[in-house]
């Protein structure tokens, strides 16, 4: 008597999670990914092979260190900061590349920062040359007038004399203004009203009637620049009367041309104004300041030199604020230059929490948040007081957790993301999450030494995106070389993206009333998820499923893959258990369910099995196949080259054989 036919199970998946790297292949969820690229996780029976990358035509002159996104008016442009100094714009527009400023210009190796004031003018922090503007058209190095100092308040004046400060260096710089006051006679004090932009030298000052003479005032200038100097005073001395002929010497430091006059009141020297600066200085251990003449003695001061990078730029409840070291500069009220003024100030974080310095600043969800290598400060509730002064809030939101990677820090519905070198985290309000505890399995392969982390959000099959840009060694997916990938978050799902495997830096951007995500890989410049007619790789590996009985071994009959077509597209699959894989079998559409005709099927029986089925017919389409694989845990790998494929469900034909 013949045996009795084994029972064949059946297995569909058709609800599709995100992937998830954290567990092993067998462990994880049969809704579940092991590996998502190029397909994006949409819904139940929906899993859509993403588009590919339009490129802009456009080559950058020089290698791209950084990239950013910028409003002016009504237009939207991508800024790409170079390897020579130099930066150009990209109008979106009409994909017309032009220049920003020439080489030499800037820090070439990186380390640029920018924010918007308004939409009026681009806020960019250089980490060693300073902060300066561009508005479209001229970029202007917010050099502006610091403090003013009365070497001499002069004698007879009967009303006050105008104030003329020259212009500034940069022909569209703004001209800084002042007032002063009279006391019995002489100039008691400087009011700044304005403290201009586009000044490269401290300017000079003219007294102008007023009916008196001899009324002398310098000032000081205010660039962020790394590597100049100040002066602090130690000891005001005594016995001071004579200001025309005080010395203030500034030696050491490995740096030059730093120079400064001294003001004397009350018979001591109250205030060193630095007329230049200098460049270049290092050493803090080697430099010092001689103050001598002006009839008295004993007054000593100290250089103190600007040693750290700006990290930092964001306009934030109507003023700049500028972030270098553990110190946080900020503009007065309604100003993006005036940072001298009553409402204008800086703090310096003592907090234990915060080690090291800032590594970025970032205004969203109305608050200013300040990241460190492991800490989250907010600033909040910003207010200036009846006499003139600002207050605000300043607030610990985590002790813990921060991140070093400056780029990779951006907003997201009310939420702020941000990547460091563990994970993926979401600040929302006060509390920090981890949303990255799919992705462990993928950390333990991102090459941290690769440069600058990037991230930004984009509107992908009309869902809004997250989408970190690094650079990953693991061989997963549809190249074993390492190189560049994006993960893509949403709905808390993730999958990866990699259609440009050397693609550097992204930068999102809205046009027509869409985010976009637009990227460079050195050079060039490109537009991600825009290409729906492009063959894109794509590379799906699902979960090894236990097929709800993990002790008995499974013979696998067929497999079958249901999708929905745009045009006609091959499909390459493998069949896997947890001892392997069979050999790849190139699917063809096999069955049209709307038509319900079969196709011949040529093959061939050769070492590699292989059997291709051909069909120029698009819509919904079942591939399916014998399967050969045999072991506890089943599955597929499934890639493809085509686009416009959208997996509505995977399914298995196995018979259960014995148990362990």
């Amino acid at each position: 008597m013949a045996a009795a036919e084994q029972k064949k199970s059946y297995e569909v998946v058709k609800q599709f999670k995100g992937v998830n790297t954290k567990a092993n292949r067998t462990a994880i969820g049969d809704d579940e990914f092991f590996w998502l690229e190029n397909a994006m996780p949409i819904g139940y029976g929906n899993l859509k092979v993403t588009p590919n990358y339009n490129s802009l035509g456009i080559t950058f002159s020089s290698t791209v260190t950084n990239f950013f996104s910028a409003n002016l008016g009504v237009k939207d442009y991508l800024l790409a900061f170079e390897d020579d100094g130099s930066a150009e714009y990209v109008d979106l527009d009409t994909n017309i590349k032009a220049t920003v400023a020439p080489a030499g210009t800037f820090t070439n190796t990186g380390g640029i920062n920018i924010s918007q004031w308004k939409n009026e003018r681009v806020l960019i922090a250089d980490p060693v040359k300073g902060y300066s503007t561009w508005d479209g058209k001229d970029l202007i190095s917010v050099g502006a007038v610091g403090n003013i100092g009365i070497v001499s308040g002069g004698s007879g004046y009967t009303s006050a004399p105008a104030v003329v400060i020259s212009a500034p260096n940069q022909a569209n710089g703004v001209q800084a203004t002042a007032a002063v006051t009279i006391l019995s006679g002489a100039v008691s004090s400087v009011i700044l009203n304005e403290s201009g932009t586009g000044y490269t030298s401290a300017p000079t000052i003219t007294l102008v009637g007023g009916g008196g003479s001899g009324a002398n005032l310098v000032a000081s200038l205010t660039t962020f620049a790394k590597g100049t100097v100040s002066v602090v005073m130690t000891n005001g001395g005594t016995g001071y009367t004579n200001a025309s002929n005080l010395v203030v010497t500034i030696t050491g430091g490995g740096g030059s041309n730093a120079n400064a006059v001294g003001i004397i009141a009350g018979n001591i020297v109250t205030q060193v104004i630095m007329r230049n600066a200098g460049t270049g200085y290092t050493n803090a251990s080697n430099i010092s300041v001689t103050i001598t003449g002006g009839g008295g003695s004993n007054a000593t001061a100290k250089a103190v030199i600007n040693s750290e990078d700006l990290v930092g730029v964001q306009s934030f409840s109507g003023r700049t604020w500028i972030a270098s070291g553990r110190t946080v500069y900020y503009s007065a009220a309604g100003s993006y230059s005036d940072f001298i003024t009553v409402s204008a100030g800086a703090i310096t974080l003592t907090d234990a929490t915060l080690h090291g310095n800032i590594t970025q600043i970032l205004s969203a969800n109305n608050f200013l948040y300040l990241f460190g290598d492991d800490s989250i400060n907010v600033f909040s509730d910003v207010r200036v007081t009846t006499a003139g002064t600002t207050l605000f809030t300043n607030t610990n939101v985590s002790a813990s957790v921060g991140t070093k990677l400056s780029y990779a820090i951006f907003p997201y519905f009310r939420s702020v993301l941000f990547m460091n070198d563990y994970g993926m985290y979401a600040l929302v309000g006060s509390t920090t999450s981890k949303i990255s505890d799919p992705l462990d399995g993928v950390f333990t392969n991102i090459d941290f030494t690769a440069g600058k982390f990037t991230g930004g959000q984009v509107l992908l099959n009309n869902i809004l995106c997250a989408a970190f840009n690094f650079r990953y060694t693991g061989g997963q997916g549809t190249s074993s070389s390492a190189r560049y990938i994006q993960g893509v978050f949403f709905e808390k799902k993730w999958f990866f993206t990699s259609a440009d495997n050397e693609l550097k830096f992204v930068a999102s951007a809205p046009l027509g009333g869409r985010i976009n995500l637009y990227g460079t890989n050195g050079n060039s410049c490109v537009q991600l998820y825009s290409n729906t007619t492009a063959n894109i790789s794509s590379y799906v590996q699902t979960s090894l499923n236990p097929m709800r009985d993990p002790i008995r071994t499974k013979q696998a009959l067929k497999v079958g893959i249901e999708a929905t077509l745009t045009n006609a597209a091959e499909i390459t699959v493998s069949v896997d258990s947890e001892s392997g894989s069979s050999p790849n079998v190139l699917l063809g559409q096999l069955i049209d369910w709307i038509n319900n005709f079969s196709i011949p099927i040529p093959w061939q029986n050769n070492s590699l099995v292989t059997i291709g089925w051909y069909s120029g017919t698009s819509g919904y389409i079942l591939y399916k196949t014998d399967a050969k694989q045999y072991g506890k845990y089943l599955g597929m790998t499934v890639t493809s080259n085509n686009p416009g494929i959208v997996y509505n469900g995977f399914e298995y034909e196995h018979e259960l054989r014995v148990r362990f």
